[in-house]
């Protein structure tokens, strides 16, 4: 590893290009429902009958590590970053909703109750009285799982999910380490770059 071979660097960019579209795609994905599932499971907006259920099952989808979530998805639909992506986006909606809701519970009940008093529907209530307080957080917890998840698809591959991961198992296989340890530099590129939008972003928003 000591003498990295850079003639994949081409095939390399390209698979890394695939790993940040499959997290771009199920962080987003994850965002869509999360948000939805973490208004429901927060137990100052929801009654209990529905947030307790909720908070249970977000519980069950954490409890299922992402590798495991990954081989199902592969088996069910295939080879692929489509796979890889339902993959990212199933185990991170437990984690956001569960952070959302834990920060929808902490908004300021005397401004949701101003807003519902005027006689705003519980969407409405939502949308106007509670949200508005919790923005900041909502995007700093989804920019961090961003991040996460960029960790995560780059070794979705390994099951054969997409992405830079694949290459990692296939130069391993083959003993080619002089390629691995491009894969690798890349990697830590890409996490150091993430780690950075992500720290701007969250001094943007705070």
């Amino acid at each position: 590893m000591l003498v990295p071979d850079w003639s994949v660097t081409g095939l390399i960019i390209n698979s890394t290009l695939e790993t940040v579209m499959i997290t771009l795609a199920g962080t987003f994905l994850a965002v869509l429902i999360a948000l939805p599932l973490g208004f429901l499971a927060a137990a100052n907006v929801s009654p209990a009958w529905v947030s307790h259920p909720v908070k249970w099952l977000l519980g069950l989808i954490r409890s299922v590590p992402l590798i495991v979530v990954a081989i199902l998805f592969v088996v069910a639909i295939g080879l692929g970053p489509f796979a890889g992506t339902l993959a990212i986006a199933l185990h991170s909606i437990g984690m956001l909703a569960k952070f959302y809701a834990e920060e929808f519970e902490t908004a300021d009940r005397g401004v949701i109750n101003a807003v519902s008093g005027t006689g705003a529907t519980w969407i409405q209530t939502l949308r106007y009285g509670l949200f508005p307080q919790c923005v900041p957080q909502v995007i700093t917890f989804t920019v961090y799982r961003f991040e996460m998840n960029f960790r995560d698809a780059t070794v979705l591959g390994l099951v054969g999910a997409g992405g830079i991961g694949y290459y990692i198992q296939l130069y391993v296989r083959s003993f080619q380490y002089d390629k691995v340890a491009v894969l690798v530099l890349v990697i830590i590129l890409m996490v150091t770059l993430l780690d950075q939008l992500t720290y701007w972003a969250r001094r943007y928003v705070r």
